[in-house]
């Protein structure tokens, strides 16, 4: 069974906390998280980018010159893509650039970037974050003292007390444990998560 530092909401440690093992302590496997990060910044992509062909440009129905004579080079429509104004050869048109994964293929990616950060040493688990009123100061003094400049706090419920209080640090987020997803596990350091939540994640992926 994996353990972990236990922390107060002042970044102070006090004691350890035990994770349970078919979650936090699976074989991590690379090959799901890429396939499962890739799928998720696809999926991300909106695929509205559009140009006109040729065809689709207003204009150049009217030959610019007579075929012969001219010394030039012969020309059908002032539209063709060498012409400024012209039409984009092979123009981008709109697209679904969506990827499906498995559901068995998430469930393993996700738990090993859980079990990456225990190896790591960068799952943190609260007591509990709670803040009477919005305040910057509350969450700073915490993150330095857990070491932390990079981290991804996740709560068991939205709570805009906290949310508000971390907006403004630069490379902190705070997310409920039903928006964590692997591309945000693995883009910061430090995986900040209340006991609370640990509860939740461990009920839905054991």
């Amino acid at each position: 069974m994996p353990n972990v530092g236990l922390f107060n909401k002042e970044g102070q440690k006090v004691g350890d906390f035990t994770l349970s093992a078919d979650v936090f302590g699976v074989e991590i496997n690379a090959d799901a998280i890429h396939q499962v990060v890739v799928a998720q910044l696809a999926n991300k992509r909106q695929g509205t980018q559009s140009a006109k062909t040729r065809a689709e440009v207003s204009g150049g129905g009217i030959k610019p010159w007579r075929q012969k004579g001219t010394g030039r080079a012969r020309q059908g429509s002032t539209r063709s893509p060498q012409w400024i104004h012209g039409g984009i050869v092979f123009a981008p048109k709109p697209r679904d650039y969506r990827v499906s994964i498995p559901k068995s293929m998430r469930r393993l990616a996700m738990k090993s970037a859980l079990s990456s950060k225990v190896v790591d040493n960068n799952l943190l688990v609260l007591e509990s974050l709670e803040f009477d009123a919005p305040k910057t100061k509350n969450v700073v003094n915490m993150l330095n003292a857990m070491e932390a400049k990079k981290a991804l706090i996740v709560v068991a419920e939205s709570d805009m007390n906290v949310y508000k209080s971390a907006k403004n640090i630069p490379g902190v987020s705070v997310v409920p444990v039903n928006n964590i997803n692997v591309y945000d596990i693995l883009k910061y350091e430090k995986f900040i998560v209340t006991k609370d939540a640990v509860s939740i994640i461990e009920e839905v992926y054991a």
